[in-house]
């Protein structure tokens, strides 16, 4: 399906590229066929996907493209006539990519771009974050994650009613060892957050400076508040020069060392020799002090804050104090933010392999419950899942041919699923069932694969809504099955027909015989000569005789102890091969010899005749012969069309397209 979904689209790329359109409720007509309207938001996008820059919207644009388009639309009209639509394979075609489109663009829409662009907006500022965490082993017992969560839960309600400092409170109470010096204040941070951390993530972009908020993290729960934003820092490229401090003089040398170097910087001395000479960061230093890009947090507090606050690049800061040492710093250059189409292609990938993305998976399959009416019932699974027999973990099991018609859930009252559904989904999903079942329960083996079942009924169900919720997903649907069309039309009236039509194929070639494309240009016979290094010693003699001997005769003489020089013949056109055009074009010219380098074997040729300009048969021709043909059935097939079916242009709405 794939292969011909690509050949389908090459159809259509000759019309248009798949659109998406929105629906407009000022949206003229601006043509039909046989009363078929064709809107204008449809025409334009278009007319604008296909040409891209040069689309000015110029009356001879719009002339050819509506020209263009309408020829398509009139191929479409007798896809249709003839039933093309009807046949039951290209139905299940239609269905088939329906399927493949719908559950990706339902992903795509509500997950993936949500995500993107939710992660995109955070990365714009920065979150200024205090917290207190409690951990949660990650093989912690229920009874473990409830202390943990009631002890969490009363900080936070012991700092609202109290008038404890929240440092304080982080100092004495966070499982967060660094809480002891920073009182739990972790700096600012930004989006995205390790794997893990969406929640977290959520909660510091959503509260309000000073609120409190308890999140459950892959480390365990944490106590919120938010001290701040503001705008991304982003990244910044920078060099730098490090003095490290020595403890017995509690760093004094290394200042009056990095003052005398910023001296010299002030006096116009040049930072990337100064920090090969002199600079004590060894990873840096031989790279003129270059650290690269970095964003936050990365470094110190005091590092980063420096590094940010230069406004220029080229410019570098005062002498900077960190736990290290003492340091210079110059921006070489910022990295501008991102616009969204760019951040898009990177974060995608990363958010798709990230749990925010099945978590927001959950979130839609549990809104599509609510606006599909889901309604369950849990006493009918309980009453058939209780009963499963053993052997439903194996090859053995079979549905129940009585098929049970007990509903188990269903969606907007009339979407009913039973009992029989569902043994059907099981059977079909084995490779699932007998996994689970080696080791887990028939009950915990029947539960995941009913979950299974009602997650995949869900998108089944919403992706039978797209048309009514999405316009530009009916848009799309449309153009698909019209390419659908018009390829099998096309296929039947045009292709086959010029390739299978030996008669038509033949008067054709006939009544169009002064075509240049069926003539041969002055040709040459070429001989192609390749001697084996066994040979070698004869290659002389060999371009002596060939000379003169025909390849019958020359063969005859040097293969006769053992075969070491082999032949063969073309007909090459002047023009159409380089080393022959280099040579000299008349009878016995021979090229220099060439030697293979990897088999030692040498290579000649020698122009054995010259063919004058001369007509082809339909044999050698039928490549451009069948081209042609098809061009003039096509030809024809359109002429046909616009005299079989009404075609209603809109002057004035066309008029009104006009820009230049």
């Amino acid at each position: 399906m794939l292969k011909r979904f690509f050949l389908i689209v090459t159809v259509l790329t000759l019309f248009f590229g798949i659109q998406n359109i929105q629906a407009q409720t000022d949206d003229p007509v601006l043509f039909s066929v046989e009363g078929n309207p064709v809107h204008v938001s449809e025409f334009n996008y278009i007319y604008t996907k296909t040409n891209g820059d040069k689309a000015d919207f110029s009356k001879k644009s719009l002339d050819e493209y509506l020209d263009l388009y309408v020829k398509f639309k009139l191929k479409v009209q007798r896809a249709k006539e003839m039933k093309l639509d009807t046949i039951p394979t290209l139905q299940q075609e239609l269905e088939g990519y329906r399927q493949q489109l719908a559950k990706s663009y339902l992903v795509d829409k509500e997950v993936t771009d949500r995500l993107v662009l939710e992660a995109y907006e955070r990365q714009q500022k920065d979150i200024d974050v205090s917290h207190i965490m409690v951990v949660v082993p990650p093989n912690a017992t229920p009874k473990d994650t409830l202390a943990a969560y009631n002890k969490i839960k009363n900080l936070k309600l012991a700092l609202e009613s109290s008038k404890a400092e929240f440092a304080k409170v982080a100092a004495d109470k966070s499982d967060d060892k660094s809480a002891k010096t920073n009182g739990g204040n972790i700096g600012y941070l930004t989006a995205m957050l390790p794997d893990g951390f969406y929640e977290f993530e959520s909660a510091v972009y959503n509260l309000k400076k000073g609120e409190l908020q308890i999140v459950k993290s892959s480390a365990g729960y944490h106590l919120i508040k938010v001290n701040g934003s503001r705008p991304a820092r982003g990244e910044m490229e920078a060099s730098h020069i490090l003095i490290r401090k020595n403890p017995k003089d509690n760093g004094r040398a290394a200042k009056v060392t990095i003052d005398s170097i910023h001296q010299v910087l002030q006096n116009g001395g040049d930072f990337e020799n100064l920090a090969r000479t002199l600079s004590q960061d060894n990873l840096s230093a031989s790279k003129g002090g270059n650290i690269g890009f970095f964003g936050i947090n990365r470094y110190e507090r005091a590092f980063e804050n420096a590094a940010f606050a230069i406004a220029n690049d080229n410019d570098y800061t005062q002498p900077i104090e960190t736990s290290v040492g003492w340091h210079i710093i110059k921006r070489l250059r910022k990295k501008p933010m991102e616009s969204f189409d760019i951040a898009k292609r990177k974060l995608q990938p990363e958010i798709q392999k990230n749990s925010r993305y099945q978590a927001a998976k959950d979130a839609m399959l549990e809104r599509i419950k609510r606006d599909g009416d889901f309604t369950e019932d849990k006493t009918a699974y309980l009453k058939y899942a209780m009963a499963l027999p053993e052997e439903f973990k194996t090859h053995k099991w079979k549905p129940d041919p009585s098929k049970s018609t007990d509903v188990l859930f269903s969606l907007d009252g009339d979407s009913k699923y039973t009992v029989a559904d569902f043994e059907a989904f099981a059977q079909k999903n084995s490779r699932d069932r007998l996994r689970m079942g080696r080791s887990k329960s028939t009950n915990e083996t029947a539960k995941f694969l009913y979950d299974k079942f009602v997650n995949e009924s869900l998108l089944q169900f919403e992706e039978r809504q797209l048309d009514k919720k999405y316009p530009e997903f009916k848009a799309l649907m449309r153009e698909y099955e019209e390419g659908i069309l018009l390829f099998e039309a096309t296929k039947i009236l045009v292709w086959d027909k010029a390739s299978q039509d030996s008669v038509g194929l033949e008067k054709y070639f006939n009544e169009n015989r002064g075509n240049r494309k069926y003539f041969w240009n002055e040709r040459a016979e070429v001989s192609f000569y390749a001697l084996k290094k066994e040979g070698t010693s004869k290659l002389s003699k060999i371009r002596k005789c060939a000379k003169r001997k025909s390849p019958e005769k020359l063969l005859s003489k040097f293969n006769k102890e053992q075969k070491v020089l082999s032949h063969r013949t073309e007909f090459i056109e002047k023009g159409k091969n380089k080393v022959v055009d280099s040579l000299k074009w008349k009878k016995r010219s021979i090229s220099p010899t060439e030697v293979d380098k990897r088999t030692q074997s040498s290579h000649f040729l020698k122009i054995e005749k010259i063919l004058p300009k001369s007509e082809k048969t339909l044999k050698e021709a039928r490549g451009y012969v069948v081209a042609d043909y098809q061009d003039h059935l096509e030809r024809e097939w359109v002429k046909e069309l616009k005299n079989t079916y009404n075609v209603n242009i809109n002057q004035e709405v066309f008029e009104n397209m006009i820009k230049k």
